[in-house]
Order: C-alpha cells, then structure tokens, then sequence
C-alpha cells in the first residue's frame, strides 16, 4: 500500500491561510506539475507543505507521500536512501550500486503509481546545480548535479520550500509557479497565539504582542513556548520584557524551546533561523550582505534606494575591523545585490517609488547577527557618516529631502555616540534636523536637539569653532522665534563672542556668497533667498550694524509675508526680530 514519509503529524493548532493553501492543491494536482512557497524562515511553508500532505493522504490514499529535506547534499541523499529502503527496491544494498538513480527510475516508472514530493527547505541552488570550480586544474571532480534526480513525471509532482526566490525558480520552471508566503494577518496571528497558549484567559495585550513579533509564526510560537514554561509569565509581562530593551529582546527571541514539527536540524528560534539566510547570502555573495547590513540601521520603512546605492561601496577591511571576505572578481552591482535580497524575502521594493523597506525583525535579528562577529558598532558609525552626508540643512528647497531622510536620522537624538569619532556626524546631523524642525514650526523638539549639537560642537571643537557659531545661530533665532528672549540673549551673546575671535568676515563672506547664489538660481523671493538674507541680518545685528540688518531684516521680513504668509512662523519671527531691532535704536538715541 502506499504509504508517506511525512515526518510530522497533522497540526491541531494550524491556522488556515485558504488562498495559500488552495493554491497548493490547484498548482499540484495538475500531472508532472512542479510549485514552491518561498518565504522567509519561520513564515510557515513547511507547516502548509504538511497540511497539503495530510490533506492529499485524504483525498487520495493511493499517493504515495515523499518528503525530502533538501538544505544539504548529505540530507537529499539520506532521505533517497530511506525512500529505497521503504519502497523496498531491488539493489539498493548493492554498494556498486547509486541509490538515487535506483529512486528515480522508480518514480519514473508510472506503473507505480502516483506520487507526490515535498522538497523542503531547498533554499541553497548549489545543492542541485553545483557551481563550476575555476582554476587551472580541471581535473577535479565537480559534484553530481542533483537536479537530475527530480524527474519530471506524469505521475508524480513536486512541492517545494525555500527562502530564495532564485533558487525555487530554477527548481520549478518559473515564477509563474511560485507563492509568496509572507508573516500572517493580524487575525490569523491571534488565532495562532491563542491556540498555543494554555491558558487563555488573558486578552489583554495579545493584539500588541502579535504585533511586535511581526505577525511571524515561528516568533508567535517562540513566545508562547515560553509563556506556557514559565510559571509566573504572562501575556502582558512578555510584551513587557519585549520592549524594555534591546538586551532582553534579544534574549527572548533567541531561545529555542523545540518544535515537534519543524525539521530536527531546524532551530526554533527565529534569530538563529534568519541568521542563517544571513550566512547563506554572505556566503553567495559578500556585497549583498554589505548591503542588508548598512539598511538594518534605517527605519525599517522608506529606505531611499538613492542614498544605499552611494554608501554600500566597497569598504576597505583593516586589522582590527576585518568587514568580508571578498575576492577581485566580486563587483559590488547594487541592482544585483538588492535583487538577492529581495529574492530571499528580507527586503520589498516598490516599483513606482526610489523606496524600499525590511521586516522590522528582520533589521533587528540582522545587528544581532554582526554582533555576533563584532560587526554592529562598524556599521552603525558607517550608517552616522552616510546621514551626515546626505541630510541637508532646514532651508526650504531642502525640505521635501529633509523629509524623507528625518525617521532615520530620529533615532539618533536619544542616546550619544560612545565613540568620540562619531560625535562630529552626530552633532551635524543633530544640527541640521533642528534647523529643519526650527523651520517647520516643531520648536520645542528642535530646541532639544539643538542644545545637544551646541554641547557636542564646543566640546569637540570649541566655542570659537565656525560650526559651533552655526548651531549657536541657529538655536539664538529659534530661542527668539519662542519669545525666549533671556536665553536667546545669552546665545547670541555667545555667538558675538565666538565671532569677536576673527569669525566676523569669514561668516559675513560665507552668507554674503550663500545669497548671491542663491538670488542668481532662485530668484530674490525663493524662500531659500530670504532666509539667506535673514542670516546675513542677524550677522550684522550680532556685530551692532543697525542699519544694515534693519535693511535686511525688513527685505526678509516682506519677501516671508508675500512668499508664506503673515502667519507662518518663520515669518512671525524675523517680524520680531526687526521690531527688537528698532527698539534697539530708539533706546539707544
């Protein structure tokens, strides 16, 4: 009687996810047919492939069920040999004799029956089609391409699982037969969750904690193992301890509480499952890690293509701070590395848009990869350096840049750099972002990150230091701007005494230069013109030149009214700034 090899019993916790599993059995019923789920690991193809299995066992007892672990040579060859065994065929304890030609006939034979294969796991191509060995000696032998051993039967068809999407292409004949599997629903995540927990008492907080984990079904599982163990731990705790840090995130997703129906080579935990989708693109190729490594440090959502394409070049390794292992034929294409990553799951791109975007346990589980080589503090000061480069200043033609780049560049105001060659980056960044704030009306978040770039700036370079004047500048015009007049007092009289010390020319040629080009490309009533002018203003105002800043106080002043508004902030405050200088002058005569 045909029998199946199915290592794993049906599961009483299974969720549906209909459309996916429909499509399965639609894709496989046809004759010699050949699909695949592709996913990340951990999303719950294999547990689909076994519901499929026992499903189709149903149906149809005269099938006979295969299924084949296809993550190693040594594994694919195992599961042959246990398929002879159990078919019991002639020969097969012949040592002369290859086993896995032994199966392929049989499944060729379609006097045996129909069957079905379940390929799982097959997430390496050069399982079934090793790569050609390169150097002068070709006597070497390359390994037997296992491909050859998936016969395309009438009688017979094959299901596969895999993380990469090239790898089951080639497998199944293209990507017309090929299923995303992607983290469940919000609702089929509950479900999960709640039919692994013993007790189910509590609701308070499943919502959330499916959330957190991504809607991930290895995560959810992962969570609940641990909740169900644990005497005094509950929903709410767990999330709890979830969010309480990134040492103790990482403690709780790493522990592998076993599985009865994942693969015994398989971990239960979901860093070490991702980690080795991490290791496998390292291994294929080492510009494409580069790559994922450098975007795990953005928001996981709206990464600009434009800004990776110019800082995932190929870094130079040092001593002490060895990146990987590339060899000269590596070229570094950023169109093909992002493609591998995509193939793998690990990141989505959207067609109409320079934006792409990665799991939020993905961009984590990746910085707990490199540091697990002591690779994370490498890659964050190279992510710093790439946002102090590409965030602009707040000038106005710069907002719509500002914009885009602020959610990657927020996190960064919370905690200062422990490595003091990343301060310099850092108070750049936290500079710009407040003049951009400054503009944009948020004044007391750029207030706050503006003290920090004022203390990092004189720390690192000096009261007297021409970036320090900047960001002293700034922050004195948004003091104002509040009506804070004491403390914007005490800044500008710190910026007059930074520039008594020879900064008066330099800074009054920099903004004299910065508007006359911008009057010449934009025109004298662009905003970006009139807040040129603004500066230029407050610089001779600091330098006791009334009547040249009342000039162009009031220029600045007129151009806001008619450009932005009477009511827009920036304009309300260069207003206050001309009325306090006219007050100035009529207390002085």
């Amino acid at each position: 009687m045909p029998f199946s090899t199915v290592p794993f019993n049906r599961d009483p916790d299974f969720v549906d996810r209909p459309n996916m599993l429909a499509w399965v059995h639609k894709m496989c019923a046809a004759p010699g047919s050949r699909a695949a789920l592709v996913g990340l690991g951990g999303v719950g193809k294999s547990q689909l492939a076994i519901q499929y299995c026992h499903d189709l066992r149903e149906a149809s007892p005269q099938t006979w069920v295969f299924w084949v672990p296809a993550n190693t040579r040594a594994r694919f060859e195992e599961a042959y040999r246990g398929i002879a065994d159990r078919l019991e065929i002639p020969g097969r304890n012949d040592p002369k004799i290859d086993t896995l030609q032994l199966v392929t006939n049989w499944l060729r034979d379609e006097g045996n029956g129909q069957w079905a294969m379940i390929l799982d796991n097959a997430d390496d191509i050069g399982v079934f089609y090793p790569k050609q060995k390169r150097g002068r000696d070709d006597s070497e032998d390359i390994p037997a391409p296992f491909a050859v051993f998936l016969p395309q039967s009438q009688n017979g068809s094959i299901l596969v699982t895999s993380r990469s999407k090239d790898a089951a292409t080639r497998l199944v004949g293209g990507y017309k037969n090929i299923i995303n599997v992607n983290a469940m629903d919000e609702s089929q995540a509950i479900q999960l969750l709640r039919k692994k927990l013993c007790d189910t008492s509590e609701e308070d907080g499943i919502a959330a904690l499916v959330h957190v984990l991504g809607c991930i079904p290895l995560a959810i599982c992962q969570a609940a193992t641990y909740i169900n163990q644990s005497a005094r731990m509950t929903v709410s705790r767990y999330l709890e301890e979830f969010r309480k840090n990134d040492k103790k995130k990482s403690s709780l997703l790493n522990r592998d509480a076993g599985d009865l129906r994942r693969d015994e080579s398989a971990s239960n935990s979901i860093v070490t499952t991702w980690e080795m989708s991490f290791e496998q693109i390292r291994k294929e190729r080492p510009s494409a890690a580069d790559l994922l490594s450098l975007m795990s440090f953005f928001n996981p959502q709206g990464i600009p293509e434009s800004v990776l394409r110019v800082h995932t070049t190929r870094a130079t390794p040092t001593v002490n701070q060895p990146i990987l292992d590339y060899n000269d034929n590596d070229v570094g294409d950023f169109d093909e590395d992002l493609n591998i990553l995509v193939a793998y799951s690990l990141v989505r791109v959207t067609a109409d848009s320079d934006l792409c975007e990665m799991h939020q346990l993905v961009q984590f589980c990746t910085r707990e990869w490199l540091s697990s080589f002591d690779q994370a503090d490498w890659w964050r000061q190279r992510f710093m350096a790439a946002m102090a480069q590409e965030f602009p200043n707040g000038s106005f033609v710069n907002w719509a840049r500002c914009q885009t780049l602020f959610p990657h560049v927020a996190p960064m105001f919370e905690s200062e750099p422990a490595q003091e060659e990343l301060l310099q980056d850092w108070a750049h960044v936290l500079s710009n972002a407040g003049w951009y704030l400054w503009m944009k009306g948020q004044y007391r978040e750029a207030e706050r990150i503006l003290v920090k770039a004022v203390k990092t700036r004189e720390k690192i370079a000096g009261q007297s230091s021409l970036s320090t004047l900047v960001s002293v500048g700034i922050l004195a015009l948004l003091l104002q701007s509040q009506g804070k007049y004491e403390a914007a007092e005490e800044m500008n009289r710190r910026a007059l005494e930074g520039r008594e010390k020879g900064k008066y020319e330099a800074a009054e040629e920099m903004n004299r230069r910065a508007l006359e080009g911008r009057e010449k490309a934009l025109g004298k009533e662009h905003p970006d013109t009139l807040t040129s002018v603004y500066c230029l203003a407050f610089l001779f105002h600091q330098q006791q030149q009334h009547e040249a800043a009342l000039a162009l106080y009031q220029r600045a002043s007129s151009g806001y009214q008619r450009v932005l508004g009477v009511e827009h902030l920036t304009t309300k405050a260069c207003s206050q700034h001309y009325i306090s200088l006219v007050q100035e002058m009529q207390r002085g005569r």
